[in-house]
């Protein structure tokens, strides 16, 4: 190739790249459910990724202009926000399966998205991860910024020639800036699988209070599985003698396989609004769903509202992608304003915004009926519905 060539090739690159970040979104009106809206276009996507993460730019070196290190993904990212900006900690994933986090930044949050100059570096432990990813971030009472997320390593006791079976656990670190981390020891349970490990954002009794999801294995839930609940005297290190199921599984619903706990809870005037996924089996495979519930102000273990069914499910090309029919969140943010900015990425692809309100979700999550655990009961509720609705004409 030409250096012309080149010099042409990288233009239209940098012509494209700028045309997707700077393409203002819109609400999409396929959708309309009166509880949030969805937003037409993913706010990262694999082809956010910076030029210089993927290219060699120097034509003597790469004269095709070759992408030779790919972005695959850009999905499952923790939200916060800082300084008046959105932040997302991407969980960004090269052609060669391993994660990194990566920071991208919006001045509304719902498009504009660009990603800071370098990924994040995340310290390694003395038992080095293979895989990390899935950050949730914390803002706690304590002052620090905590990121918790999935550390991924081989299973030792896996028999010879298994090359799949891997053992999980919650990282831990913290920082100020999200520019410089300080790794923490990993959290420390008696379960021997601990995945979508959250930090409650407040003291708890004076500790450190955590969601976790404890389970047999890296993919099943067994006869673990269920939000649930623990406390830590301390960060540095964390360690949760105790777990108690607070949200647990239930058959032939939208969270019989499992569950977890999506972001952190947000605080509201009626208790600790929490978003979570639930995942069920399907001839096509496990189908991922997020849900809401609502939990005490002063207890926040114990669950007072649980709506029926879902609140967020994969809809039109969200369906699509490496691991598809799934969405999940491990992000959103409440701003000054009452709106709730709910990130979710699709089918372990891309990520994407709704919007609603704090307002809002109060008034889904403590006026949708439960779910009634038997078709008799769903028709009932529907039917007193119905006899309502008609009354009133």
């Amino acid at each position: 190739m030409t250096n012309a060539l080149f010099v042409e090739r990288l233009g239209r690159l940098r012509a494209r790249q700028a045309e997707l970040t700077t393409r203002p979104n819109r609400v999409d009106r396929r959708w309309d459910s009166g509880v949030y809206e969805r937003w037409e276009d993913p706010v990262l996507t694999a082809a956010h990724a910076p030029l210089e993460w993927r290219f060699d730019l120097d034509p003597a070196t790469n004269p095709y202009l070759m992408e030779r290190q790919g972005i695959n993904a850009a999905f499952n990212a923790g939200a916060i926000e800082l300084n008046d900006r959105l932040l997302l900690v991407a969980r960004v994933e090269g052609y060669d399966r391993k994660s990194f986090f990566a920071v991208a930044e919006s001045e509304n949050g719902v498009d504009g998205f660009t990603f800071w100059d370098e990924p994040i570096v995340m310290p390694e432990t003395a038992d080095p991860d293979v895989n990390v990813y899935d950050m949730r971030l914390v803002h706690h009472q304590d002052g620090w910024i905590y990121g918790q997320f999935c550390t991924e390593r081989r299973d030792p006791n896996a028999p010879p020639g298994d090359l799949s079976s891997a053992v999980a656990q919650a990282g831990l670190a913290r920082t100020r800036d999200l520019k410089t981390w300080e790794r923490l020891p990993d959290l420390k349970t008696r379960s021997p699988q601990q995945r979508n490990v959250v930090l409650h954002p407040e003291f708890v009794g004076g500790r450190y209070a955590f969601y976790t999801r404890p389970q047999d294995d890296f993919i099943s839930a067994g006869s673990g599985g269920g939000i649930g609940w623990g406390l830590s005297a301390s960060m540095n290190p964390a360690v949760i003698d105790a777990e108690t199921v607070i949200e647990s599984r239930a058959y032939h619903t939208i969270k019989e396989v499992k569950n977890g706990q999506g972001p952190a809870p947000l605080k509201t005037e009626r208790g600790w609004l929490h978003l979570a996924h639930g995942v069920r089996n399907t001839a096509a495979g496990l189908r991922y769903v997020l849900y809401l519930f609502l939990s005490d102000l002063q207890e926040p273990w114990r669950v007072t509202h649980q709506p029926g069914g879902y609140l967020i499910a994969p809809e039109f090309e969200e369906r699509v992608g490496d691991v598809s029919n799934v969405v999940f969140s491990n992000g959103w943010v409440a701003r000054a304003d009452g709106t709730v900015l709910i990130y979710y990425a699709s089918s372990d692809t891309r990520m994407h915004v709704a919007t609603s309100s704090v307002e809002r979700l109060l008034d889904y999550v403590t006026h949708t009926p439960p779910d009634g655990l038997r078709s008799a009961a769903s028709v009932q509720t529907r039917l007193e519905l119905i006899r309502r609705n008609r009354a009133r004409h």
